[in-house]
C-alpha cells in the first residue's frame, strides 16, 4: 500500500522508516494522501473519506497506532472513521530480564516496534543486577547484564517509536544474586535485603541508580522496594535492636528517594510492605490492614506507589484497594500480569480474567499509569514473545472501555503479525482436564509433567484419572496447524508441538510404569523401557527447538540452567531405562522407587477443587534436598 502522508512529520519518520516494511506500506508521492495533524482535544483520529486519509495524535505513540490502525482500517474499507480517546497518560509492559532470560537488544526492538503500533508509551526493564554498573565487577557478573551502550541503544530506538523506557531496580530486597558475592558482605542485611542505615548502603544504592538511569532519557525510575519480608530482622537487628519496620521502611525510602532527586529523578516503588507490615496475617491483600496514620503522614508525597495484582477477578475488590493506595495522598500506578511465569506457557486464562477486572477498576477509579508485568519466575521457560496477546489486550484497554475479542484479533494480526486463536491456545498446555475454567489457581501441569521424575513420580496420583494423553494429542496438532501458518512465530509453535508430542506420553508414562511394575507384568515393563528411549530422543529434540528460540531472543546466560533441566531429565530416564532392565535380567530382585505407594501431591499450596498443582523446579523433580 502506497502512503503519502503531509503535515509535520519530522519527529516520525525514522520511526515510520522502522515500522513501514511490517505494516506494508511504502512512503510514495503518488500514494493515498494522509493529512497529518496534532490533536487539539483528547482524541486520536484515524480516517478516510473520498481517498483523503486524516490522522490525529495527542502524544508520539498515538501517531503510531493511528498510523497502524489507518492501514488496518485501510484493508477493510475505502471510507472509515475511528476516533479512541486515551484512558491513560501511561500503559505500557515491563519485562522480567532478571529470572535469567535477559532480551537481546533486537528482541527488545522487536517488542518496542509492537508497543507502538499498539499505541503503549512506557517500558520497563525489570533489572535485579542484569546491567552494569562501574566499580562492581561482581554485580550481574554472567548474568548477561546490560551494559551502558546497550541500554543507551535501546533508549534511542525506543525515543524514535515514542516509547518511553524506564530504569527498573531494586533498592532494598529480591537482591540474592547480587548480593551473594563478598563484595556486598559490608550492605547486606539477609541474603537477599540490603542493610537499612548503613551508609555503604546508600554509597551501593546511588551508584546502581546513576547506573541504570544515565543511559536513558527517561526522569521516572521503579525502585522496587517489595516483598522484603525481613526487613530489619537479619544484621539489622543485631546492630540496632528491634524497631517498628514501618520506621525503617520510611526512613530507607527517604533517603533513597533524597538520591533519586540528586539525579534529577521521580521514583516509584511497589506498595506492598506497607500493606503486608499492617496485616496481622502479613499478606498484601488483606482488606482489614491498617496502616497507622502517622506512617501514612511520613511517607514521602514524591513517591508514586505501585499497586501490584494480578490475582483477582472482581472489580470491586480493585477499586477498594485503589482507593487505598490514593490515600497515600499521590497518584497510584496500577501494575497487572501477563501471566508468562512458573510454567511453560502462558496461563491466559488468569490473564484476561485479572486483566478485564483491573483495568476496568482503573478506569472507573481515574488511575491514570498502568503496565502490564511479564515475570519470569522460576528459570524463565516461557517465551516473553509467547505472552503477546496478553499485551495487546492490556493495550486495547487503554483505548476503548471494554475490548471486543474480534477487534482484538484484527490489532494482534497487524501490530504482531500472530494469530489471536493460536496464541489462546497455548493456554491449554496448562489448562486441561482436572483444571477448572480460567485456571484461576494457576496449576502448571505442563511443567510438572514434563520435569517429574519417571521413578519417583511426585504428580502422578493427581493426574492418574484424567485423559492428559489425549489432551495432549490434540493439542499438539493445533500447535502444528499453528506453525504451518509460518510468519515470525512459526518457530515458537514448532517448540510448542514438540513439547505437547513429548507430554501425549511422559505424561501418564510413569502411571502405566508403576502399574505394570505392581502387576509384574514384565511384557509391559520392557515395552515401556522402548517407550523411555523413544520419549528421551523427543525429550532431546525439544531441548534443542528451545535451545534455539532461546539464543534468538535472549542472550545466551540463563540458558545454562534450562539446559541442566534436560540434561538431568534425560539422564534420569536413561537410569529408569537401567533399573528397568537390571529388574527384569534378574540383577535387582526389585526397584525400590516402584514399590513406594503414590501420594497425592498437595505442598506448598493447599490445592482447591479445580487445581492440579503449581510446583516449582527443585520440588517438582525430587522429594529430597535438591541443594544444601
Amino acid at each position: 500500500m502506497k502512503i503519502h502522508l503531509t503535515g509535520d512529520i519530522a519527529a516520525f519518520e525514522a520511526g515510520i522508516g522502522l515500522l513501514a516494511e511490517e505494516l506494508g506500506v511504502e512512503l510514495a508521492g503518488d500514494g493515498i494522501e494522509i493529512a497529518v495533524e496534532r490533536s487539539t482535544d483528547e482524541t486520536i483520529e484515524a480516517s478516510c473519506r473520498d481517498g483523503r486519509g486524516r490522522i490525529r495524535w495527542k502524544e508520539p505513540v498515538h501517531f503510531f497506532r493511528a498510523l497502524g490502525l489507518w492501514v488496518q482500517l485501510r484493508r477493510e474499507k475505502d471510507d472509515f472513521e475511528r476516533i479512541e480517546r486515551p484512558r491513560f497518560d501511561t500503559n505500557g509492559v515491563m519485562a522480567d530480564v532478571s529470572r535469567n532470560a535477559v532480551l537481546k537488544t533486537d528482541s527488545v526492538k522487536r517488542l518496542l516496534r509492537t508497543m507502538a503500533l499498539l499505541g503503549l508509551n512506557r517500558f520497563m526493564l525489570y533489572t535485579e543486577d542484569t546491567f552494569e554498573v562501574p566499580g562492581y565487577p561482581y554485580f550481574g557478573y554472567m548474568r548477561g547484564r546490560y551494559t551502558a551502550e546497550e541500554l543507551k541503544e535501546c533508549d534511542d530506538y525506543a525515543a524514535l517509536l515514542g516509547v518511553e523506557i524506564v530504569p527498573c531496580i531494586q533498592t532494598l530486597a529480591h537482591l540474592t544474586e547480587a548480593l551473594k558475592w563478598n563484595y556486598a558482605a559490608d550492605v547486606r542485611d539477609t541474603p537477599d535485603i540490603l542493610l537499612a542505615g548503613e551508609e555503604k548502603t546508600y554509597d551501593f544504592i546511588r551508584d546502581m541508580i546513576r547506573a541504570a538511569s544515565s543511559p536513558l532519557r527517561s526522569k521516572a525510575i521503579h525502585i522496587g522496594m517489595d516483598e522484603a519480608h525481613q526487613l530489619g530482622l537479619g544484621r539489622y537487628l543485631d546492630r540496632n535492636g528491634y524497631r517498628k519496620r514501618f520506621d525503617i521502611m520510611n526512613e530507607h525510602l527517604r533517603r533513597v528517594v533524597s538520591i533519586c532527586e540528586e539525579f534529577g529523578l521521580s521514583p516509584m516503588i511497589w506498595s506492598d510492605m506497607y500493606f503486608r507490615l499492617g496485616s496481622a496475617t502479613g499478606g498484601y491483600y488483606d482488606l482489614n490492614a491498617e496502616i497507622p496514620q502517622d506512617v501514612v503522614e511520613s511517607m514521602p508525597r514524591n513517591v508514586q506507589y505501585v499497586y501490584w495484582d494480578y490475582y483477582h477477578d472482581d472489580p470491586a475488590f480493585y477499586r477498594e484497594f485503589i482507593r487505598k493506595h490514593q490515600a497515600f495522598g499521590s497518584a497510584p500506578v496500577f501494575a497487572g500480569g501477563v501471566w508468562t511465569w512458573g510454567s511453560l506457557a502462558p496461563n491466559y486464562g488468569k490473564t484476561i480474567a485479572t486483566t478485564e477486572a483491573a483495568l476496568r477498576a482503573c478506569k472507573d477509579e481515574g488511575v491514570r499509569d498502568a503496565f502490564a508485568t511479564m515475570w519470569g519466575d522460576n528459570g524463565a521457560e516461557t517465551s516473553v514473545f509467547a505472552g503477546l496477546a496478553g499485551i495487546a489486550l492490556f493495550a486495547e484497554h487503554g483505548y476503548a472501555d471494554e475490548v471486543d475479542r474480534a477487534e482484538l484479533e484484527r490489532r494482534l494480526k497487524l501490530c504482531a503479525s500472530a494469530e489471536l486463536a493460536d496464541f489462546l491456545a497455548l493456554n491449554e498446555f496448562d489448562e486441561t482436564p482436572g483444571v477448572s475454567a480460567g485456571n484461576m489457581h494457576e496449576s502448571n501441569p505442563s511443567k510438572f509433567l514434563l520435569w517429574q521424575d519417571v521413578l519417583i513420580g511426585l504428580y502422578d496420583v493427581n493426574v492418574r484419572d484424567l485423559p492428559m494423553s489425549g489432551h495432549y494429542e490434540a493439542l499438539a496438532e493445533k500447535m502444528a496447524q499453528a506453525a504451518r501458518r509460518g510468519g515470525p512465530w512459526s518457530a515458537l509453535f514448532v517448540q510448542y508441538e514438540k513439547l505437547a508430542q513429548v507430554l501425549k506420553t511422559k505424561s501418564d508414562i510413569g502411571i502405566r510404569l508403576k502399574s505394570a511394575y505392581d502387576e509384574d507384568d514384565r511384557e509391559r515393563l520392557s515395552a515401556i523401557s522402548g517407550e523411555l528411549g523413544e520419549l528421551g530422543l523427543g525429550i532431546d529434540e525439544l531441548r534443542k527447538l528451545h535451545r534455539k528460540n532461546w539464543l534468538r531472543e535472549n542472550k545466551p546466560f540463563g540458558w545454562e540452567a534450562i539446559d541442566i533441566r534436560y540434561g538431568g531429565l534425560l539422564s534420569r530416564l536413561e537410569t529408569a531405562r537401567a533399573r528397568i532392565g537390571d529388574y527384569l535380567s534378574g540383577e535387582a530382585d526389585r526397584i525400590e522407587e516402584l514399590e513406594e505407594e503414590r501420594l497425592y501431591y498437595d505442598a506448598p499450596w493447599v490445592m482447591p477443587q479445580g487445581a492440579l498443582g503449581r510446583g516449582a523446579y527443585h520440588r517438582i523433580v525430587t522429594a529430597g534436598a535438591f541443594s544444601g
